[in-house]
């Protein structure tokens, strides 16, 4: 496997499990360049997720998504946060699987719900999660996670992130990329 396959990390996960933040701190940590593929998505599109489903819906988003991720595993020491849903489409896995580590950030239904009224109740500009509006949002977030989690098996290696907080999320990132780095080399 050549160096550029894998110079990447690229964090998969459900919403609110962090993967933004950490992928920030972690490109920092690291010097390399930090892509937001829901920031890229907007940027690409000109308008919010929530518009972007309403108008054109979730196929539409989706085409994006892919194209955005396409661009940035295409590059090389970039840490990548991608949609909680990206992991959905099989060629979106494929791609992230040969573009560097893939790193999965879990968090329990409850802790992930915890912290979507945080993002509402303290933020002063709360995230719209498309997929999580309406009512019984725990109930959903529970389904969601169950239908999503075989994908996320595609992951070389997986951080729990309810009890830590964002530095020691990052620490076990880079931990994790040093180690699965070296085994690559051998």
């Amino acid at each position: 496997m050549g160096r550029a396959a894998r110079s990447n990390i690229i964090l998969i996960g459900f919403s609110t499990t962090g993967k933004s933040r950490a992928a920030r701190g972690v490109a920092a940590r690291l010097g390399w360049s930090f892509v937001d593929s829901d920031d890229e998505v907007v940027k690409l599109a000109g308008r919010a997720i929530p518009e972007i489903f309403a108008q054109d819906g979730e196929e539409r988003f989706r085409e994006l998504e892919r194209q955005v991720l396409t661009e940035a595993c295409g590059r090389e020491e970039v840490v990548i946060a991608t949609g909680g849903g990206a992991i959905l489409d099989p060629g979106n896995r494929e791609l992230l699987k040969r573009s560097g580590m893939v790193l999965c950030l879990e968090a329990k239904p409850e802790t992930v719900y915890e912290r979507l009224l945080n993002d509402t109740e303290y933020s002063s500009n709360p995230v719209v999660r498309p997929l999580l509006a309406g009512s019984e949002v725990l109930e959903r977030i529970k389904s969601l996670k169950a239908s999503r989690q075989p994908h996320y098996a595609i992951a070389h290696r997986t951080v729990h992130t309810d009890k830590l907080n964002l530095e020691e999320v990052s620490q076990e990132i880079v931990r994790h990329w040093q180690s699965w780095s070296h085994d690559q080399d051998e």
